[in-house]
Formats: C-alpha cells, structure tokens, sequence
C-alpha cells in the first residue's frame, strides 16, 4: 500500500510548491517539532496541510501564515481543522511575528519552506530569534549544510555564521525527492533551529555584524584583508589575534562577533 497522500490541488511554480505526501517521513517531522499547549504554534506556508493535520492533533489551537489565496480557501473550509486554526493570508517575509506573542508563551515556528524564499525567510525570523524556542524547517539540504557547517568548509558562509549567531543549529534528517509531489530536482532535509537563551558570543551591534559577514563573504576567494580594508587596518587584525591572510570562510562565529565589536567600540 502507498503511503502518499492524495493531493487535490496542482503545485504552482510561481510559489516555489513541492507537497510532502510521504506518510512516513510525516510523523517523524512531527514528532521533532513535538507540538504542544505550552507555546505558540506557527506553521509557515502549510500547503495542503501535510504537517498541518498531524500537527494540530494533540494541540488546541494552530497559527498558520500562507501566502495562497486558494490554500487559504481550503484550509477555512478543512472539516478537522477550520476551529483549530488561527489564518494569516500573508508574506511570512513581512509578517511581525510579536504579533502573535501571548501569555508570556514563546514560539514554535515550523514549515515546509519554498527553496526561494528559505534564506531571507530565515534572517527576518532571527530578528525574533529572544521570543522563538525552536524553529524546524524542511529545506534544500545544500540550504542546512550550509546552515550546520563549520569554518573551513565550502558550505560555511554569511548564512552560517548569522544562523549560528542566533541558534544552535541540528540537522535532523534527510528527505529524498520522492517524498514529495512533484519531486524537486533537488535533495532536502529537516533541520533544527535553537534561539540561545544566553548567546555565547554577544554582539553590541547586530547590524553591524551582518554588515562585515555580507563584506566579507562578497568576494570568498579573497583574503580578509582584501575584502575589509575599508573596515579594518593589518593593526586591527593583529590586536584582533586574527589572521588577515584567511579567507572568509576559515573565520569563526567568535571572530566575526570579536570584528563586530571591536568596530563598534572603535567608533563610540
């Protein structure tokens, strides 16, 4: 017997649409995101409900932001689910998520994302990163090994080192196309996202910090000093302890945040 879903609704491309209809690898997303009364659930782009209806089970009530208009019809019209859930018609890209804030109970946020829309979706939620307790989200696996990389590797690069800022960072598991209607051409996985309590590294000025990974990250095949002269002197690497000769992405989470603030400080 197939363990697929049925599907009544044609993926539309303009939306970056690949459903999830492998029953299997359904509930072991599920059962990692481990809904329950205690947070705020919030479900980014549910599609045709695939996680949805597992999800919203054993909970009360169920956020969920979805940007199609016809998913949203259809989701209003769901016999199980339409008193469980709360609907945003929207862009998750734009949504102020305080909004959703109550009770003093901090966020849940999980989702099946568009491979378009996964990096800057991703830097807009970290904004939010102090009322999120977890995020899980289905992704192009190149997306978490490049989430989940260490310095030195090709993947590592300006998304890890924000990413990796903001959460602590676990790759759950990996899902093959056939997982999905239509396949993507491409391999995903589910990936775990941790906002620290306490980060290890604080940062005086997050925009700053974003700034010098874009800079540096710009040109990876450039030394340090190449792509910082603008920012930063051979004196400055070297009461930094940093080496200006590395390249980009041979520079640790620390050392970014460490550039960061000693600029910070550097201009007060």
């Amino acid at each position: 017997m197939s363990n697929k879903v049925h599907l009544g609704h044609t993926a539309r491309k303009r939306f970056g649409q690949n459903f999830l209809t492998d029953s299997n690898i359904i509930n072991r997303i599920v059962s990692a995101i481990a809904p329950d009364n205690d947070h705020i659930m919030v479900e980014i782009g549910p599609g045709l409900a695939a996680l949805t209806e597992p999800a919203a089970e054993s909970i009360d009530r169920l956020i969920v932001i979805e940007l199609d208009r016809d998913l949203v019809e259809r989701l209003q019209r769901h016999p199980m689910l339409k008193d469980k859930l709360e609907i945003h018609q929207g862009d998750a890209l734009q949504f102020d998520f305080k909004q959703l804030l109550r009770d003093g109970k901090k966020l849940k946020v999980f989702g099946n994302l568009p491979y378009n829309i996964s990096t800057p979706l991703m830097f807009h939620l970290f904004s939010f990163a102090e009322h999120i307790s977890n995020m899980h989200f289905m992704l192009q696996k190149e997306v978490v090994l490049r989430l989940s990389a260490a310095p030195g590797s090709k993947a590592y690069g300006r998304l890890t080192v924000m990413a990796q800022y903001y959460c602590q960072v676990v790759p759950v598991l990996e899902v093959p196309p056939e997982s999905f209607t239509p396949p993507p051409k491409v391999d995903s996985a589910v990936v775990r996202l941790v906002p620290y309590e306490q980060r290890p590294w604080p940062c005086q000025d997050i925009k700053l910090l974003e700034s010098i990974t874009a800079t540096a990250f710009n040109m990876r095949r450039k030394t340090l000093r190449n792509n910082l002269k603008q920012l930063l002197s051979d004196e400055d690497f070297s009461s930094l302890g940093i080496d200006a000769g590395l390249r980009p992405e041979q520079i640790s989470v620390s050392q970014y945040v460490a550039m960061a603030n000693y600029l910070y400080n550097k201009r007060i």
